[in-house]
């Protein structure tokens, strides 16, 4: 599984309903897209769920390198290049996926966690723990998924979760609107632990 995300951040005053009806309009383009695992669309409006800005910030779950780069490579990334320039695209391996109870349900919410892997940290233990506390994610209320990802270049470690409805509050996470899910091969990622 590879993941990734960017992060438009737009202006205070944004008409968000033009991304709204962007995604009404193109979402289901990835609905069918070989080698997707999910793409949330994603919207943070400033005001809301504490936001300091509007961003729209879609994430990818993949489970093909060569999908995520027929994407990067193809129209739908340059169409979203034309309109808005093009965007620095954040890329983590996976580690561990989790399905939540509401699984088969649309989720609304998104949670977006990171934390350094600190210098003199070993990161094996740090993950092993990460991946225990994804286990127990798994049984919480309302979760549909959550992913498990680091950055080695960066030492990141990125916690992606999806909700039925609203995500609970949590120190440190951003909060996210999701405006449609694009899941063909989401039922292809492998739960648990990568590797």
């Amino acid at each position: 599984m590879h993941a990734m995300n960017y992060r438009i951040t737009l202006p205070a005053d944004y008409d968000m309903t033009i991304i709204r009806d962007r995604v009404a309009a193109k979402g289901h383009l990835l609905d069918d897209f070989p080698g997707l695992g999910q793409k949330a669309y994603l919207i943070r409006e400033r005001g809301v769920h504490g936001s300091p800005v509007n961003q729209y910030t879609p994430f990818y779950l993949w489970n093909t390198a060569e999908g995520m780069n027929s994407f990067l490579w193809g129209p739908g990334f340059q169409g979203l290049v034309n309109d808005f320039g093009r965007p620095v695209v954040e890329h983590w391996t996976g580690v561990g996926f989790v399905r939540g109870p509401s699984f088969r349900a649309e989720p609304r919410a998104a949670a977006r966690r990171s934390e350094p892997v600190a210098p003199g940290e070993d990161p094996a233990a740090v993950i092993s723990r990460a991946l225990a506390e994804l286990t127990a994610t798994a049984t919480r209320p309302g979760l549909h998924s959550a992913a498990l990802l680091v950055d080695p270049r960066h030492w990141e470690l990125l916690r992606f979760t999806l909700w039925q409805d609203a995500a609970p509050e949590a120190a440190g996470e951003e909060r996210h609107e999701v405006l449609h899910l694009s899941r063909p091969g989401l039922d292809d990622i492998r739960t648990g632990r990568h590797w």
